[in-house]
């Protein structure tokens, strides 16, 4: 089923960040906890084509995560990992992200992920990331995110509108 919302990126040309914004049907707090809890993390971080392992997950200020995407048909993994500056529940994250795939380490982003309440227990989410160089981006929004950040949100949409998260 296709979401009422849109996922709008923007990349101006030449820029070392883009912003990410996408709205839910749903209470604030069910999205933080949707975005930071391991067991709804699982189920729709990622492409439909993959499936998610979290080896590490201290959600908190000094924290740190490792995730693992999986391809559904045995093909690879692709790790990603970070450091978690600043956790506001429910409002604000602050992280590094981290490809593990490249074949130097060091190009890491800074991502601030805030959410914000809407009329109707609607929230809006807003994430800006910033890259080392302009080139660090472009590599990164070439790689088929848009399209894997797009077929997850569209499972989180799901999730939300399920009775699993409101438990």
């Amino acid at each position: 089923m296709p979401s009422k919302n849109a996922t709008k990126i923007t990349a101006d040309k030449g820029k070392q960040e883009f912003f990410i914004e996408r709205e839910f049907e749903a209470p604030r707090e069910l999205v933080y906890r949707a975005l930071s809890e391991p067991e709804f993390l699982v189920q729709w971080m990622g492409p439909n084509d993959m499936e998610m392992r979290i080896d590490k997950l201290d959600n908190r200020s000094g924290g740190s995560y490792r995730f693992v995407h999986s391809l559904c048909n045995g093909g690879g993994e692709f790790g990603f990992n970070g450091t978690i500056h600043e956790v506001a529940a429910p409002e604000r994250v602050i992280r590094t992200f981290e490809f593990e795939g490249l074949p130097e380490r060091g190009h890491v982003s800074l991502e601030f992920l805030t959410l914000i309440e809407l009329p109707e227990n609607r929230t809006r989410l807003m994430v800006q990331s910033v890259f080392k160089s302009v080139e660090d981006r472009d590599g990164l929004l070439q790689s088929g995110m848009e399209g894997g950040l797009k077929e997850g949100y569209q499972k989180l949409d799901e999730l939300l509108a399920s009775s699993i998260v409101n438990n």
